[in-house]
């Protein structure tokens, strides 16, 4: 039995996930959208694809998202993988990250940008000096 994936919910679950409400969503597609419009349209099986497109360049998100996108699908793969490696749950690992090397390459690496601005400063200095003489 093939399942239907419901494009108006998957509508809602991107806008959610970008975390845009429905008004800020009909502001964007035009003067004939409210808020009650976007809500019908987010209970719709299917979305025409003229309008498909153009809530995917509102959203910045690829029409094919919205067309293909299937929660159980994606739950099923998601619990497939956690279950083939439940060892790596409780997987902590240990980062040797030293802050204050960290602040010694920032401080160097501030210190390399401050020169090479005044070696720039310095070589305006002179084409300016230059073009006064002339």
């Amino acid at each position: 039995m093939e399942q239907k994936i419901h494009q108006g919910r998957n509508v809602k679950r991107f806008r959610e996930m970008l975390n845009i409400k429905q008004e800020a969503l009909a502001y964007d597609l035009g003067e004939d959208w409210n808020q009650k419009k976007i809500s019908m349209l987010e209970q719709k099986d299917v979305i025409e694809d003229n309008l498909l497109k153009q809530i995917a360049a509102v959203l910045k998100i690829p029409v094919e998202a919205f067309q293909n996108f299937d929660e159980e699908q994606a739950i099923n793969i998601i619990s497939n993988i956690f279950h083939d490696t439940q060892g790596l749950i409780n997987y902590s690992p240990t980062f040797n990250n030293n802050p204050i090397d960290k602040l010694t390459q920032l401080h160097e690496e501030k210190i390399e940008l401050y020169e090479r601005m005044l070696k720039e400063k310095d070589e305006m200095m002179a084409r300016l000096e230059k073009l006064i003489t002339k």
